[in-house]
């Protein structure tokens, strides 16, 4: 894996670089990216690493001072499988949780981490134990530990980054709006080859608590079962809405 670390770059030439190789530099909160403009200087550092069969992944602190004496961070995941043709692919997020996050779903099956292909007549058992699995409720959670951390903007960015157009609508995103704390859970995650090609599917719920004290939750749909195998996301206002979108995407290749 490349060090993305660059001693010797200008602070506008790193940020161009990082926000221009970043697979989802558009999730980032509108605000963090209007007051990177007034970065001074900035210092980068790695924070973790791990690889393991063929799986490499590292995170990157960097880190910038602003034009107003205050520092900003980002947190840049950086993944590749050596037993694939992928190159590395970069992620950014404000937020570290957010880059843990998304790291612990990296051997999941998405882009970057796909597990060698099974033997022969493994695809036909796969799509029924796949099909079944999707629609089977999973045991109840335990009760959301809310943490209060810009929720409504969560909200924002989850909605905005959801292709499906049944996605849910303006009415949904106007009561979001009142969000003051969330919480994300993965409700399911699983990997199977379908069709001869790998595809991964990841459920998350976002709880959100309400200002009038009421909980509404919107439920994510990662998947790779798409034409060009891209990552795609799909969100719905119910868990079966969710389930039957999964159940499609893994029927129709």
């Amino acid at each position: 894996m490349n060090d993305p670390i660059d001693p010797y770059e200008t602070t506008e030439t790193h940020l161009e670089r990082l926000l221009g190789r970043a697979l989802n530099s558009f999730d980032l909160p509108d605000a963090t990216v209007e007051r990177l403009g007034s970065a001074l200087t900035h210092a980068s550092s790695l924070h973790s690493s791990h690889h393991e069969a063929g799986l490499h992944r590292a995170t990157y602190r960097h880190t910038y001072l602003l034009g107003d004496g205050s520092s900003l961070t980002l947190w840049e995941l950086v993944h590749s499988n050596s037993n694939a043709r992928d190159t590395e692919q970069y992620e950014l997020y404000a937020d570290e949780s957010e880059a843990r996050l998304a790291a612990s779903r990296l051997p999941a099956g998405f882009p970057g981490f796909a597990q060698d292909a099974p033997g022969p007549g493994f695809c036909l058992d796969a799509d029924l134990e796949l099909l079944a699995s999707l629609m089977t409720p999973p045991p109840p959670p335990p009760p959301p530990m809310y943490v209060p951390d810009d929720s409504a903007d969560h909200a924002r960015r989850v909605l905005r980054r959801a292709e499906n157009e049944n996605r849910p609508g303006e009415e949904t995103a106007r009561r979001l709006q009142a969000a003051f704390a969330h919480h994300i859970t993965q409700v399911f995650g699983r990997q199977f080859r379908v069709a001869g090609k790998d595809a991964g599917f990841t459920l998350y719920e976002h709880a959100f608590l309400l200002l009038d004290g009421t909980e509404t939750s919107l439920w994510e749909v990662e998947h790779t079962a798409t034409p060009d195998g891209r990552h795609m996301c799909e969100v719905y206002e119910a868990e079966h809405a969710a389930r039957e979108a999964m159940e499609l995407r893994a029927r129709v290749r």
